[in-house]
Formats: C-alpha cells, sequence, structure tokens
C-alpha cells in the first residue's frame, strides 16, 4: 500500500491515549506492520485515520492506494 498523493509507503498512526505519540507502519500486504510494539487495543482498520510518513497527507486506512 501507498500514499494516494505521494506514494510513499511509510505510515503513522497517533496514539488516542498520548496526543504527541507516534506509531509508524508499513503495509506490505495490505494489512499495518508497525515498526515497533505498540500499545494493547491501538488497532488500525478501514476508518482509522493514518499519516504520510513524506507528505502532508492523511485520511483513512481504507484511501491508500495498492502498491
Amino acid at each position: 500500500m501507498e500514499c494516494p498523493l505521494c506514494g510513499c509507503p511509510r505510515f503513522f498512526v497517533k496514539d488516542p491515549e498520548m496526543d504527541y505519540e507516534t506509531h509508524s507502519f508499513t503495509c506490505p500486504e495490505g494489512s499495518a506492520v508497525f515498526d515497533a510494539e505498540i500499545p494493547q487495543g491501538l488497532a488500525v482498520g478501514p476508518d482509522t485515520e493514518v499519516f504520510c510518513d513524506r507528505c502532508s497527507w492523511h485520511g483513512p486506512f481504507s484511501a491508500l492506494r495498492a502498491s
């Protein structure tokens, strides 16, 4: 999966419990694979807001483009 704007394959989500904590991931097979251990209960679903690691794009996980 890649960013629909710039094609970057790396993304992050914001931790809902900690305002300034983010968790980076890639989507090699269509589902989120995080770089490090994530807090229990944090999950990425079709409506989860994700952020591109390269450009200013952000939107629902379901909007990512297949690579």
